[in-house]
């Protein structure tokens, strides 16, 4: 096969390429340049892209480089800063994945004439007895990375490969170790990448959003308890820098975000649970799912049993749980398969 491989500068993707190289495909690297501005957490910066042009010529493959920072404005940064401005937590590496690394990078690749795209992606992806296919958990659920992948659907899947998925981070070091790839010891990415550890979210929104000092109330009582800067940096279930008496021995947590009176809620840890969570914007891997599910609501959080509602899309918890907060990507899982996914909004 012909296939065009998304090259991120981390050791993931540059394993992913010479793993395809090794069963005989034509290999193809591209880099996308995604944000223009400053980036040293992520996955944008100018050093990425020489990572993954000095792996290339390693592996022998062309490289090049596909500028789609005008999207990655519209359909990530644009989203993400409206989301704080709402009060609402969003997840920009899901809307990449969605808006560019699965739509436009596989448009671009289809129009030059490549079979398939591949990404270094920890997750699997699986064909079903009807032909169906689904995203799977990767081998390392340490590293799993299916989440972030819930909104593929079928015409993605058949034109996708995802080659570490069966493997684990330490034999995908290792495997670079021994090609000599440059990003053999390359730490992993772990923030937002058009985010900088020197400004931080709040330097990042500040300068693209009007901040709301706000009001910190108790739910229980109605009594104001105290103040914050910016209600657009709180998010459900914050428990520290609300500046509140207590501490260990009396938490209270964020219950309630309201950027329209700018008042935030705050209650005990009891107080932040609910027995559901309304979903919106749900996709499907291959067909609407009612039923017992495994719900997950974070990169890495642990899956609960529940039992979803295609038809309202609501999510019953088993037991009550801690509150989604609105923005945050709740993914359906049967065992170890995304059945899809949608975005918690507001209780």
């Amino acid at each position: 096969m012909n296939v065009l491989v998304a090259m991120s500068g981390g050791v993931d993707s540059s394993v992913a390429a010479a793993l395809l190289l090794d069963a005989g495909h034509s290999v193809t690297g591209v880099t996308m340049k995604l944000w223009g501005g400053d980036s040293d957490t992520g996955c944008c910066s100018v050093s990425d892209v020489d990572d993954a042009r000095r792996v290339a010529r390693v592996l022998g493959i062309d490289h090049h480089v596909f500028n789609f920072g005008d999207r990655f404005d519209a359909d990530v940064v644009a989203p993400y800063v409206a989301a704080h401005a709402l009060g609402h937590t969003p997840n920009p590496c899901i809307e990449c994945n969605r808006h560019l690394k699965f739509d436009k990078l596989l448009v671009r690749a289809r129009a030059l004439g490549f079979e398939n795209i591949a990404t270094g992606h920890h997750a699997r992806i699986v064909e079903r007895t009807d032909g169906a296919r689904r995203i799977a958990r990767g081998a390392d659920h340490a590293k799993d990375q299916s989440y972030v992948l819930y909104m593929l659907g079928q015409d993605q899947l058949r034109a996708t490969l995802l080659p570490v998925g069966a493997m684990t981070k330490d034999a995908v070091r290792a495997m670079a170790a021994r090609l000599d790839l440059p990003t053999a010891v390359k730490p992993d990415s772990q923030d937002v990448c058009f985010i900088t550890s020197s400004t931080g979210r709040d330097g990042f929104l500040r300068s693209r959003v009007p901040f709301t000092a706000g009001r910190v109330v108790d739910g229980a009582t109605g009594n104001e308890v105290g103040s914050v800067d910016a209600v657009e940096l709180v998010t459900i279930g914050q428990r520290r820098g609300l500046g509140l008496p207590g501490g260990d021995r009396n938490p209270r947590y964020v219950t309630g975000v309201d950027v329209a009176t700018a008042t935030i809620t705050v209650g005990s840890e009891r107080d932040l649970l609910d027995d559901r969570v309304v979903l919106t914007d749900v996709v499907w891997s291959d067909r609407p799912v009612s039923g017992p599910v495994l719900a997950q609501c974070s990169a890495h959080g642990t899956p609960l049993p529940a039992s979803f509602d295609a038809t309202t899309s609501t999510l019953l918890w088993d037991e009550p749980r801690r509150r989604v907060a609105p923005g945050q990507a709740v993914v359906l899982y049967d065992n170890d398969e995304v059945l899809g996914g949608g975005i918690a909004q507001r209780a």
